[in-house]
């Protein structure tokens, strides 16, 4: 029996964006319909942003490292492409001025990607606030959305292993009290 041939880097990179792209659309499903291309537009730059963190994550062994990195060097640059960013170039204008620029920063330091969080929740409020007063949604619709878009962002690039690096996420260790005879 033979193993089955395992995509290409290309291919992987293809399918990750194809599966960030259905992420952002049942994200922004329950949303107004004027609300989708601001929703895709911060799904956008915060997979982006998982994929830079490529630098950070932990070393896997000979090949699989090297496909790895080509795989998630392709999802950032294909991130960048005309074809994903088509009909949203606006919000992402928009982003970039607010400062959710890709950065090392963000890959590491906890205060950052909460700043970015913060960021991207106020901007989808604020995108919210634009629509007519019966087409704009709950008070906690950008939260959720956030909150939903960086776990499915995280889950489709694999940032278990940013965690298992950088302890982000981690729960705190204890110490424990000495033993007393």
């Amino acid at each position: 029996m033979t193993t089955p041939a395992r995509p290409t880097p290309a291919a992987q990179a293809d399918d990750t964006i194809a599966k960030i792209h259905r992420a952002a659309r049942s994200w922004s499903s329950e949303a107004p319909a004027a609300l989708e291309p601001a929703i895709r537009a911060v799904c956008i730059r915060l997979a982006e942003m998982v994929a830079d963190q490529r630098h950070y994550l932990l070393p896997l062994p000979e090949p699989q490292e090297s496909e790895r990195a080509r795989t998630l060097n392709l999802i950032a640059e294909k991130l960048r492409s005309a074809p994903v960013v088509a009909g949203i170039e606006s919000h992402l204008a928009q982003l970039a001025e607010l400062e959710l620029r890709s950065t090392a920063s963000w890959a590491i330091h906890g205060a950052a990607q909460h700043e970015w969080v913060n960021t991207a929740t106020q901007y989808l409020e604020q995108c919210g606030r634009q629509l007519p007063v019966d087409q704009q949604p709950d008070d906690y619709f950008a939260d959720d959305v956030v909150a939903g878009i960086i776990a499915s962002v995280r889950g489709l690039i694999g940032i278990d292993e940013l965690q298992a690096r950088t302890g982000y996420g981690a729960a705190p260790k204890r110490e424990l009290p000495p033993d007393r005879d």
